[in-house]
């Protein structure tokens, strides 16, 4: 299965450095709404450089999880080296966690570089205890732009077709409904949605200061409830199936799914295929080739 990565690239400043205040702001504002108050553990997938650390005090553990190891160690840099934080180079597709690891899940642009949600999303059901919370982002298909665009001739393809886009490599818009689905078969209930950067253009973005675009977004975010027409939407997912937080190891191994695995301070070891997974400089490296 291709993987988008970002090995090597200076996201942080080459994306989030340009001109991206107002989408920053109005993330936060749907993350302070939609992620549990309090948690004991939460997956970061795709957490890249720990862009979203604020919300990280509400877990009392933290499993940063990135298919770039330069950006979690970028995340380590700034982080740190407490306990309460892993940090683990690994596959979206084949997460190297036990079933019901964690008790909430945050995904955040990360859904529109993939190819195979359905997979994804098992996956992050598998490792979310029952009743865990999943909030997730998507990239919209059918927002405001690509409908005005239509209307005008100037799109071929249809903002209100169910399936997704890929509008370049790797790079996908999904219809709600369609991701709705994907999550109900992934054993989801959601709970609430979040329209998010309605005000994503960038003549608005020059005259009008960042933080006023983002208040007038929070308000506008609950609207998604009558239907979500913003570039992204962010969703709380309940899980339906799953048993109790698992206690003990975390880890299990990505090539053929045996766990618990015999770690050191050097490697996890896998006694089902016997890989050797490495930790170096305190991150888990559970991809080839990281």
């Amino acid at each position: 299965m291709p993987v988008c990565s970002y090995e090597g690239s200076d996201y942080r400043t080459a994306f989030w450095g340009q001109g991206r205040d107002y989408e920053d702001l109005a993330e936060r504002i749907a993350l302070r709404a939609l992620l549990p108050a309090r948690g004991t553990r939460l997956a970061d997938i795709g957490a890249g450089f720990g862009r979203l650390s604020e919300f990280y005090d509400r877990f009392d553990q933290v499993i940063l999880v990135d298919y770039a190891r330069s950006l979690l160690e970028e995340a380590r840099a700034r982080l740190g080296t407490s306990p309460r934080y892993r940090y683990v180079v690994a596959n979206a597709y084949a997460l190297p966690l036990v079933e019901g690891a964690v008790d909430a899940v945050l995904m955040v642009r990360v859904l529109h570089h993939l190819q195979d949600v359905p997979r994804a999303l098992g996956e992050v059901a598998r490792v979310l205890c029952g009743g865990g919370s999943a909030v997730l982002e998507f990239a919209n298909k059918r927002n405001l732009k690509a409908i005005a665009r239509r209307a005008l001739g100037r799109q071929a393809w249809s903002p209100f077709s169910p399936e997704p886009w890929e509008f370049a490599e790797l790079h996908f818009n999904f219809h709600p409904a369609w991701m709705l689905e994907r999550l109900q078969e992934a054993g989801f209930l959601v709970e609430r949605t979040r329209a998010v950067s309605y005000f994503r253009l960038p003549a608005l973005k020059k005259v009008v200061p960042p933080r006023v675009l983002a208040a007038l977004d929070g308000w506008l975010q609950p609207t998604a409830r009558w239907g979500a027409y913003s570039p992204s939407v962010f969703v709380r997912a309940r899980a339906l199936r799953g048993g109790s937080l698992a206690e003990g190891p975390l880890f299990r191994c990505p090539a053929c799914g045996h766990a618990p695995l015999e770690e050191s301070p050097e490697a996890c070891q896998c006694p089902g295929c016997g890989r050797a997974w490495p930790v170096e400089d305190g991150v888990y490296i559970f991809r080839e080739g990281a």
